[in-house]
């Protein structure tokens, strides 16, 4: 899918969909007046409709026009984080995974999460609280973490497990979501039970952000958007796409010729082509890659294997399905957030009080005729909290052991 590069980017692993716009901070800002709340929701109004490609595809006009109206009446008991909580709950009715609300958080809470088969577990954190990696989540304040996860389901589409599980990891950080929800009373502070201890943690700036302590999997070794390794004594070709977007100082080009050149040098048995980390960009960026791999001794089946996961969304998406369809291909692990058939080719406008960022999407994507709902692997891989701990990837260890 071919995005606007200056209203998309991408943070990685934990956290998503962070249009590169400069925007004001509305952190600590002091609170919109009611007709300021107004104004954005009538430029809303007017707005999306006008510029989405079928805005009511899933809801209709008379029900988007109700509920519009629905939070000015609210006007006069809003804040700056309710507000947004009140325009999530409406875009969750939208029902595209490509219109969205992308306000320009400042602050997080320096802990990052995931789901696991026993639970949500921290993954990443600062060194000052490095005791609090691979503890599970309990609850945030007096909320359990059940009642958080029933609160998130109001402002994200749920019918996509992969897909809510992603914007959960990004929400369950983030101070000003957790007020707007009222699991906070405020932005500053919040108390996560983590192990059935409380830990209080202070709000920090989230371009300082960086977790320093964090899993050793080979999968988040590097942070280039596309590089590769031999990996199992140089029988498997290990390539890892982080993101579909050119690295200014190595072309992609460039790029696949120095990994075929390794290809004919090595002769590996097989190639673990890895999308788990990627949220998309152009998907055409792939292509010189896609060119040289049909014609390659790997492109036969038992050799070839894509790593597709909850964070595997739009064009990173498109690109797993042309390997599925046209390659002779195994996918590997967890369903995509993103849907195969979809919206897309995201565009933005701002509020002009609130200076939120609308996202909305611009073109249908009918990527697999008939194929309904996320793309699922055809070896389905759970990931445990206990393998995470000693660095062992449950998908790249499937991939090994086969002869």
């Amino acid at each position: 899918m071919r995005i606007n590069d200056a209203l998309y980017s991408i943070r990685k692993p934990f956290t998503f969909f962070v249009f590169s716009v400069c925007l004001f901070s509305l952190t600590n800002a002091q609170s919109l007046t009611p007709d300021q709340f107004i104004d954005d929701l009538n430029h809303f109004k007017k707005e999306l409709p006008q510029r989405h490609k079928n805005l009511y595809a899933k809801i209709s006009e008379a029900d988007f026009l109700r509920k519009v109206d629905a939070i000015a009446q609210k006007a006069n008991t809003l804040n700056n984080e309710s507000f947004e909580i009140e325009l999530y709950q409406l875009i969750k009715e939208i029902g595209d995974e490509h219109t969205r609300l992308e306000p320009a958080y400042k602050t997080i809470y320096p802990v990052s999460f995931d789901f696991f088969k026993e639970g949500i577990f921290v993954t990443g954190t600062n060194a000052e609280n490095a005791g609090l990696l691979y503890k599970q989540l309990n609850g945030v304040n007096t909320k359990s973490t059940k009642d958080i996860l029933d609160l998130v389901k109001t402002i994200v589409k749920d019918d996509n497990a992969s897909y809510f599980d992603v914007y959960f990891q990004q929400f369950i950080n983030n101070p000003r979501v957790l007020k707007g929800l009222t699991i906070t009373p405020d932005d500053l502070k919040a108390t996560f039970l983590l192990d059935q201890q409380k830990a209080i943690l202070s709000a920090v700036s989230k371009e300082a952000y960086k977790p320093a302590v964090k899993p050793d999997l080979l999968r988040f070794k590097r942070s280039e958007n596309y590089w590769f390794e031999l990996i199992n004594n140089g029988k498997t070709l290990y390539f890892n796409y982080q993101e579909c977007r050119e690295e200014e100082d190595k072309p992609f080009a460039d790029f696949t010729n120095e990994l075929f050149a390794l290809v004919e040098k090595a002769k590996p048995e097989k190639i673990i082509i890895d999308l788990r980390n990627n949220m998309g960009g152009n998907s055409g960026i792939i292509h010189p890659f896609m060119e040289k791999l049909k014609k390659s001794h790997l492109n036969k089946k038992g050799k070839l294997f894509v790593l597709i996961g909850k964070s595997t969304f739009s064009s990173a998406l498109m690109n797993a399905v042309e390997l599925k369809r046209n390659y002779h291909s195994i996918l590997v692990g967890e369903s995509t957030s993103g849907t195969v058939n979809h919206y897309g080719e995201v565009r933005g406008f701002t509020l002009p009080n609130s200076q939120l960022v609308v996202g909305y999407s611009t073109r249908f994507w009918e990527v697999w005729k008939g194929y309904d709902g996320p793309l699922r692997p055809d070896v389905k891989v759970e990931y445990s909290i206990h393998n995470f701990r000693k660095n062992i990837d449950e998908g790249i260890a499937y991939i090994l052991k086969q002869p």
